[in-house]
């Protein structure tokens, strides 16, 4: 029988604001400016060949590691960010639907389908040539930034979130994200290690689904705030 302090929370329900989430939202927002300032730099600097250096050396020091177990394990990790994370996804608004987990389902369709949205455009907009690739095919994508570690931070990271904040074990929610962020890290080695991807395109993924999740955070805050102030004046 399951201890009462790891089971989720009732029904869903809108919070009202309060003064620890307004203080959550304003970090999010400064967050968000942040990350995309440093994306914007970083895009700059790749484009004007001035990562090439952090780049190969990066994939250097990574390619070190290279033996058949580490490409069986980095390949294995490498697919949690695009095939499992897909089954995961589709997994997850079962879970969602069978537990009427409303605004989590709707949390989590806008996030994905706005990371997506974003890949699309960014890899579009900078259209950064592949590496050449140490072990398995090239994709035939652009290379910046990197979808894996985008979508992995979006997708993992906003589970995290969404499940820690209907579990009342406190150990268990630190599990939770040490787990979350230690597979979004290892996705992004594993583009370095397999040699599809380059250093800078992992940070650039990183930073562009940082800003796209803090905005949303933003925007759902928006969103709650108008929805406490039109139950007020009711």
């Amino acid at each position: 029988m399951p201890e009462p302090h790891a089971q989720v929370a009732g029904p869903e329900e809108i919070p009202k604001p309060t003064p620890l989430f307004e203080a959550a939202v304003i970090a999010s927002l400064v967050v968000a400016i942040l990350c995309l300032v440093l994306f914007a730099w970083l895009g700059r600097e790749m484009l004007e060949g001035d990562t090439l250096r952090f780049d190969d050396a990066g994939r250097s020091w990574v390619h070190q590691f290279a033996s058949p177990s580490m490409t069986r394990t980095m390949t294995i990790i490498s697919h949690m960010g695009s095939r499992v994370l897909i089954v995961e996804l589709v997994l997850a608004f079962i879970l969602f639907a069978r537990l009427r987990w409303r605004r989590a389902a709707i949390w989590l369709a806008v996030t994905m389908t706005g990371a997506l949205l974003l890949e699309l455009t960014l890899k579009y907009a900078y259209h950064r040539a592949r590496p050449i690739a140490f072990f398995g095919i090239v994709p035939n994508s652009y290379s910046f930034p990197s979808g894996h570690a985008l979508t992995s931070l979006c997708f993992y990271g906003v589970m995290a979130g969404l499940l820690s904040a209907r579990i009342k074990s406190l150990p268990w929610r630190i599990a939770l994200w040490t787990a979350a962020v230690l597979l979004i890290i290892a996705i992004g080695i594993s583009r370095i290690y397999l040699g599809v991807h380059y250093p800078s395109d992992v940070l650039a993924g990183y930073l562009a689904a940082t800003v796209w999740v803090s905005a949303v955070i933003v925007l759902d805050h928006v969103r709650k705030a108008r929805f406490s102030r039109q139950s007020i004046s009711k």
